[in-house]
């Protein structure tokens, strides 16, 4: 098989670390997909998202002959997710809540301006 940085080939989850996975390319190559490459979501465990012998598509980021390091992602082997705002996720309680949180962090903003200019501390 012929590997290239910037193909997409599939490949088969061989070992999960703390730090990532290690696929089977094939032809007894392995590369990496650190756990920053596997999703765009936050990762906090590689379980989560990925198990022993998934098969799984990877982009080749890059090839390292002298150390025979391969390094891979499964985010980028990926069409891009179209971009959403983060109002559009929250549902509409989730919005209501940070609406009324702000509100109130804005208005006690207020009371205490208000306050500091009328001298509102002790006076002598």
């Amino acid at each position: 098989m012929s590997l290239e940085a910037g193909a997409i080939v599939e490949g088969t989850v061989k070992t999960i670390t703390n730090f990532g996975a290690f696929i089977d390319l094939g032809d007894g190559v392995t590369g990496l997909v650190h756990i920053s490459e596997i999703s765009d979501d936050y990762v906090k465990s590689v379980s989560d998202y990925l198990e022993e012998k998934q098969k799984v598509k990877v982009k080749i980021l890059s090839i390292d002959e002298e150390n025979k390091k391969i390094t891979l992602s499964i985010k980028k082997a990926e069409p891009p997710k179209p971009q959403q705002s983060k109002q559009q996720e929250m549902s509409f309680e989730d919005r209501l809540s940070k609406f009324l949180k702000d509100s109130e962090e804005r208005q006690n903003d207020v009371k205490r301006s208000f306050e500091n200019k009328r001298g509102g501390g002790n006076r002598r």
